[in-house]
């Protein structure tokens, strides 16, 4: 029989990973996800630990410096709402980004996820700030509102 872990520290443990998360520690997801865990955020929606680990090494990859800081969180059941910021800057240039949402993280009574998906703001976060494509998306976002 399979121990039942208190859905809180789960909850802690999955954030102190994304607080620690280093191209080292990437491989420390298999300890707290299922095998087939379904994982989505604007740009990726995988499901598997292998392919989430892909979707990590490569934001090491692509990114200079990414960092997860967990702001809040609620529970609910054996879901918790994580808020959080993500900040980076990319190797064209020094500039750094910051983004801001809100993961929805199931668990099993076991404390491993078993979905994680991520809510934020595309279009405003990252496209709008794109040179060419955020001056179209802000001119039809502006004409849209009159």
């Amino acid at each position: 029989m399979v121990e039942r872990v208190p859905v809180e520290d789960a909850v802690a443990a999955y954030i102190r990973y994304y607080a620690d998360l280093t191209p080292q520690t990437v491989s420390r997801i298999d300890r707290l996800a299922v095998p087939d865990v379904h994982f989505k955020d604007p740009f990726n929606e995988v499901r598997s630990r292998d392919r989430l680990r892909h979707v990590f090494d490569q934001m090491f990859v692509k990114l200079v410096s990414p960092r997860f800081i967990i702001r809040d969180h609620a529970v609910s059941g054996q879901t918790a709402y994580l808020r959080w910021t993500f900040t980076f800057r990319t190797k064209a240039g020094p500039k750094q980004w910051v983004i801001e949402g809100m993961s929805e993280v199931r668990f099993d009574t076991a404390g491993h996820v078993v979905s994680h998906v991520d809510h934020w703001d595309a279009a405003e976060q990252f496209y709008e700030r794109l040179p060419v494509l955020g001056w179209i998306l802000r001119q039809i976002k502006a004409r849209m509102a009159d």
